[in-house]
């Protein structure tokens, strides 16, 4: 029986143990896609207790939590952080199976140095020496991205952010990783959604374009883009709930944006035909300046409208949205690259049945400037656990080129959250061991090798222009 969490976690065979431990562990991190913020990497925040730098915006524990029964009290609310802690604690051992038990083991013992196990029983020994261990220096924020050895880190950031700590720190030569912003657009795209009239007024005071119409708002929009692009940039990423295609004529659209303005309603079609000229538009920007775009679709977001009244977005009640939207996304890449305006792609479904009709498309796609031009992201969010890791992998090595990979990203608001990188390289050392010891792909350990680092940083340096 394998010791829990030893330093052969999930690497079964030699070859396994060989690859993970001499290619992919002490690989540099890049983090290209999360939501940390830069004003806390800026301020070099430090954290008071556990629970503030554990709980305090993981939506994923916050879930655990409500599904055993706890009290939104100690979940949102203002409780006792140790009271926090402890309801979390106790629940953690039923968390048999999700990716939740691993993660937070792995933190436990690379940044606190715990290597016991989390329950009610442990709560209160774990709490001290959590925070004892806060206290130290290299435990700040600073501390924590330098000791998970991270060369880049890529935000995520609104159109209208002034990208301030951006600006401050590609000015600090005291702090190595690099942090660059990401251009996500999507509320000037949303205008089915409640809040779009006075988004739009913000971008125009920001952008110093008055939008009246479409020329107007994608005028603010390349203003912001640039903007974005003098400060660092490499990606936009765009949260789609449902991928979209639909055109229609460019004067329909200026009446759509004038209905918008006025703050009346637009219907699906109006609304779908607006956020696909939009895409087109940026498209094209980002080829312009060599920026990767990021789609990520297929999601339903707050299924549960008492608790989205009561506590907003991005607290955990979101779910897969299985709306494929295949065709939409087919017909949005043949526009792209038929008017020579595809960019460098990574597209995400949190739908893992997309999965085959990812890798297959993005086949059709591929352009020859760039190996991989068209990429399938890693498995994003609800697929981001063992299993999902496999399967991503599977069908992109079984339909595509898995040499090319760029390779695992955090997605995360959480500093303790580079541990998944880990957990993804040692998913991804662990099938291509099995392969090679059941004899599917010789035993070569130079290719293997190169390989293996590739998918964990090289290819993701060279992609993005890192």
């Amino acid at each position: 029986m394998s010791r829990f969490l030893s330093e052969k976690f999930l690497l079964s065979t030699d070859t396994a143990q060989k690859l993970y431990f001499d290619y992919a562990k002490d690989q540099k991190i890049i983090d290209y896609h999360c939501h940390v913020s830069p004003k806390e990497i800026w301020e070099d925040k430090r954290f008071e207790n556990i629970t503030e730098v554990w709980l305090a915006g993981d939506h994923y524990k916050w879930r655990l939590m409500r599904s055993n029964g706890v009290d939104e009290y100690y979940i949102t609310g203002n409780a006792d952080p140790y009271e926090k802690f402890v309801k979390f604690a106790t629940l953690l051992p039923k968390a048999i199976g999700n990716p939740m038990y691993h993660w937070c083991h792995l933190e436990l013992k690379n940044y606190f140095g715990y290597e016991g196990v989390l329950n009610a029983d442990t709560a209160k020994e774990v709490w001290d020496l959590c925070n004892e261990k806060l206290k130290e220096e290299n435990m700040s924020v600073r501390g924590i991205i330098k000791q998970s050895n991270v060369a880049f880190i890529g935000t995520t950031d609104d159109p209208t952010d002034s990208l301030e700590y951006h600006r401050l720190l590609a000015g600090d030569d005291s702090f190595d990783t690099v942090v660059a912003p990401s251009f996500r657009p999507d509320k000037a795209f949303n205008i089915d959604k409640a809040g779009w009239k006075e988004y739009i007024e913000k971008l125009s005071e920001v952008s110093g374009v008055q939008i009246t119409d479409l020329a107007t708002l994608k005028s603010a929009l390349s203003s912001r883009i640039e903007y974005f692009d003098a400060h660092g940039c490499r990606a936009s990423d765009h949260g789609l709930d449902q991928m979209v295609y639909a055109e229609t004529d460019m004067a329909d659209l200026d009446i759509i944006i004038e209905k918008g303005i006025a703050g009346e309603a637009v219907n699906k079609f109006e609304a779908e035909a607006l956020k696909t000229e939009l895409l087109a538009f940026c498209a094209s920007e980002y080829v312009r300046l060599g920026w990767v775009m990021q789609l990520h679709y297929n999601c339903m977001r707050n299924p549960n409208s008492k608790m989205f009244a009561e506590l907003g977005p991005d607290t955990g009640f979101d779910c897969i949205g299985p709306n494929n939207g295949s065709r939409k996304l087919g017909a949005l890449l043949d526009r792209l690259n038929g008017n020579g305006c595809l960019p460098k792609t990574i597209i995400y479904s949190l739908d893992a049945n997309d999965n085959a009709f990812i890798d297959t498309l993005i086949g059709a796609f591929q352009g020859t400037e760039i190996a991989g031009k068209l990429q399938h992201g890693s498995a994003w969010w609800f697929n981001d656990n063992k299993q999902g890791m496999r399967d991503q992998l599977v069908s992109l090595a079984n339909l595509s080129l898995l040499g090319n990979f760029v390779g695992m990203l955090t997605d995360s608001r959480s500093f303790l959250s580079y541990t998944r990188h880990e957990y993804f390289r040692r998913i991804l050392c662990a099938l291509i061991g099995e392969w090679v010891e059941n004899g599917e792909y010789p035993d070569d350990e130079k290719t293997l090798g190169t390989i293996v680092s590739d998918i964990c940083y090289g290819n993701a340096k060279r992609y993005f222009g890192i």
